[in-house]
This record gives C-alpha cells, sequence and structure tokens, in this order.
C-alpha cells in the first residue's frame, strides 16, 4: 500500500456532486471516517467535481495506523465498527444502485460492490426451544405476557413470560443468575448472524453459584472417589462440559 495520506471514496453511481443529497452525502462520509479511524487525524478536503469522489487528506503522523487499519479491513480483520461500516457502504450503495472503491494515491485498496454484490440467501425467522443463563434485571408489565431482561454479560436478552413465571423470577431479580427455559424467536440476517427476537420463558432453574475452585475441593475429598485419584480434575470437568477435544 502507498506511503500516502490522501485517501479518495470513489463512488459509481447514479448521483452527481450536484445531485447527491447532502443528508446521503454526510451518511456515506461517516461510514468512510469510521473505516479510516484516527478521527481527530482525518480530515475531509473536498468533493471532486469530475465525479462523486470525497477526498480525505490523514496526517503525517496517522498515516501508519491509518494504513494499516484499512489493510486490515480489506482482509476481514478490521475492527468491528470498521467492518461494520463496510457492509453499512455496501447496503447503502445497493439502496442508491451504486458501487465504490477506497483509492490512496493511484492504488485500489477497499472494493465495494454495491449493486453487484451477490448476498446469500436471508433465512425466514423461526422458533426453536432452548436455554438462556443470565440474571433477570428488569420485570414488569400490564400484559399477560410480562416483559423480563436477563443481562447475560455485556448482553441484555429481551424475554417475556407469563405472570406466573413472572411472579417467580422477580424472587430473583438482580440476586440469582438464572437459567431461563423456553422458546426463542430467532433471525439470520443475510451476513449469516444469528439475532435472538424474543425469548418466551416456559421455566427457569437457579445456577448454582459455588466458585469451581470449591467444587473440585469438593469433589476430590470424596474418599475413594475417581476424582481423588485424578491429576488434573479441570480438564476432566472441562470435558464433560463441552466434550473430547478433536485431534487431527
Amino acid at each position: 500500500m502507498p506511503e500516502a495520506g490522501i485517501y479518495r471514496f470513489k463512488i459509481d453511481g447514479p448521483y452527481t456532486p450536484a445531485t447527491m443529497p447532502m443528508a446521503r452525502l454526510a451518511e456515506y462520509m461517516a461510514e468512510v471516517a469510521v473505516i479510516l479511524g484516527e478521527r481527530n487525524y482525518v480530515h475531509f478536503v473536498t468533493l471532486e467535481a469530475s465525479s462523486t469522489v470525497l477526498v480525505h487528506n490523514v496526517d503525517a503522523e496517522a498515516v501508519p495506523k491509518v494504513r494499516d487499519r484499512v489493510e486490515r479491513t480489506r482482509r476481514g480483520e478490521g475492527p468491528p465498527e470498521a467492518m461494520s461500516a463496510v457492509r453499512a457502504l455496501n447496503r447503502k450503495l445497493r439502496e442508491d444502485n451504486g458501487k465504490a472503491t477506497l483509492n490512496a494515491e493511484s492504488a485500489e485498496i477497499l472494493v465495494f460492490p454495491g449493486r453487484e454484490e451477490v448476498l446469500p440467501i436471508r433465512f425466514a425467522a423461526f422458533n426453536q426451544d432452548g436455554t438462556l443463563d443470565g440474571v433477570v434485571i428488569r420485570l414488569g408489565g400490564r400484559r399477560e405476557l410480562v416483559p423480563v431482561h436477563l443481562e447475560s454479560g455485556p448482553v441484555i436478552h429481551t424475554c417475556e413470560a407469563r405472570r406466573n413465571v413472572a411472579k417467580l423470577l422477580a424472587e430473583h431479580i438482580f440476586t440469582s443468575e438464572l437459567r431461563v427455559k423456553g422458546t426463542g424467536r430467532w433471525l439470520v440476517d443475510e451476513f449469516g448472524t444469528w439475532q435472538l427476537e424474543k425469548f418466551t420463558i416456559s421455566d427457569f432453574d437457579v445456577l448454582d453459584t459455588e466458585p469451581l475452585t470449591s467444587v473440585v475441593a469438593s469433589l476430590r475429598g470424596v474418599q475413594g472417589s475417581e476424582w481423588e485419584r485424578l491429576s488434573d480434575p479441570w480438564a476432566e470437568l472441562m470435558k464433560i462440559r463441552n466434550g473430547p477435544m478433536e485431534t487431527h
């Protein structure tokens, strides 16, 4: 990739600089800015009159970081927000019947197929029985199916439960980690990403919060048990939980 501080996002589509709606232009600029990163060192310079080309200048001290970020994004290994911006740009280009490239000097770095992109089949939403683990952090409402928010690490699952189940869940709000059972409504987008639309809770169990170290110590303390003789009980627990590791 060239040692350059000038990046051009060139749009091949029905719009010209004179006809491109300003709001749409701002949307394109925002996504390109996310891909380039280093927001304090990347500056919009001009909209070239020959075609719809957004020209950006990168300050010298930020050129290596921007170059590395764009290259990783080109390989599909960029930061999540940059990869999301690539998808957003392709979606906007498809909507505008266009395509685009991101260039540094004369080199073509990123290609956005837009209207020419062949999308995978999008599956219809479907229901599937399953479980979710987490802590109830919000619960209540007047409907027969009561909204329930289940916190699982950084993810908040949007669930619902009938009033009799919600009443039991309320006893554990903010305290116990639960394994809720029920039926989830799942969506699979065009990129193959599974998204949980909602989950209807029919029952739940309170999970044992005793630390795993205590569990292992208790197992090894049972006289005459196989656990007492195991040299690595942690590995055995992982094997039970995840199954034996495949070898190639």
